[in-house]
């Protein structure tokens, strides 16, 4: 990968395009700059066109940003990443609905996390989730495209909380004006 941009411009937003319509992110450059530089160098080369959100909690959270669930084997779907990890930025930044936060990536069979271990993966909060406060990087909230996010948290999923349908996201574009 080229060396990572910094992008100078407060509060940046991304349109990340699904088959159910556009999510507006609205990203937070004061509360955890390294995880929105990255986000942002992630999409600038499409890393996350074609990924799909492999994860679905309703009432909690949907999740995508892993490579591997462009692979048709859903066993390793969440497990992927950019190749590098990212030390998490905690603040005090709530995790409500619509907010947009880093996952940690699993590093075995038993889903134990690495609090060391952000890279690509994020989720977005469908419900208020105090328990993730001050734990996960929150670095962005949605702006637009909550009734989007509220469609693809009520899609059917198989016993991973893996959609059954993949929910693929088409293209994440960044809002530059």
């Amino acid at each position: 990968m080229s060396a990572p941009l910094t992008f100078k411009r407060k509060n940046p937003k991304v349109v990340i395009s699904t088959k159910f319509g556009d999510i507006t992110i609205r990203f937070y450059t004061d509360v955890a700059s390294r995880h929105v530089d990255n986000f942002l160098n992630l999409a600038k080369i499409g890393f996350y066109n074609g990924t799909t959100f492999h994860r679905i909690v309703p009432g909690f959270i949907i999740q995508g940003g892993d490579p591997l669930s462009k692979d048709p084997d859903r066993s390793t779907h969440g497990k992927g990443g950019p190749g590098f990890s990212l030390t998490p930025e905690p603040s005090d930044q709530p995790h409500r609905r619509g907010t947009v936060s880093m996952a940690k990536m699993p590093r075995n069979e038993d889903r134990t996390r690495d609090v060391n271990d952000n890279g690509s993966q994020f989720f977005i909060c469908v419900e208020d989730a105090a328990s993730l406060d001050r734990t996960y990087t929150a670095f962005g909230k949605v702006m637009k495209g909550m009734d989007v996010v509220d469609k693809i948290v009520a899609v059917a999923r198989d016993g991973r909380d893996n959609p059954v349908e993949p929910v693929v996201v088409n293209n994440v574009f960044i809002e530059l004006r």
